[in-house]
């Protein structure tokens, strides 16, 4: 399927981004990796904060491509994205990041203790892979954004 399938089934609207839009989410992504980093605050919390960094990048691929997710399985969509947008090679990625919302949302709303700080760890450097792929993407592709 293409990104246009799918907004033809109404999973995506279309969407005109702007440089500072972009930027504001590149922030968030530097003050959730920051921010996961605080050894201080419980690994379900810090697990959340990183997936929403990951979460945010997958967004900017979104975004830039044209799109934007509807309200409904708005994480589901934005993060099955990523491999039409980067390619299929990124499709264990995207397999990885539903498995991080899955688990985000048992130690969101269902119960403490669901994660440990080695998944914490793992997240993260995941995270600063993809914050470094998809900045790359964007020098490649839309570097009028950066």
């Amino acid at each position: 399927m293409s990104l246009k399938q799918w907004a033809d089934n109404g999973w995506l609207k279309p969407h005109k981004t702007s440089r500072e839009e972009i930027a504001n989410l590149l922030a968030i992504v530097e003050r959730d990796l920051a921010d996961a980093a605080n050894e201080a605050v419980s690994p379900d919390s810090r697990f959340g904060i990183a997936y929403n960094a990951a979460l945010k990048l997958c967004t900017i691929l979104l975004l830039v491509s044209g799109y934007r997710a509807e309200r409904t399985r708005h994480h589901y969509v934005t993060i099955q994205a990523m491999p039409l947008i980067l390619g299929n090679s990124r499709k264990d990625d995207a397999q990885y990041l539903d498995t991080c919302r899955n688990k985000r949302n048992i130690a969101e709303y269902q119960y403490v203790g669901n994660v440990t700080a080695r998944d914490v760890e793992e997240l993260t450097g995941f995270v600063k892979e993809l914050k470094r792929i998809v900045q790359d993407w964007l020098n490649e592709t839309r570097s009028d954004l950066i």
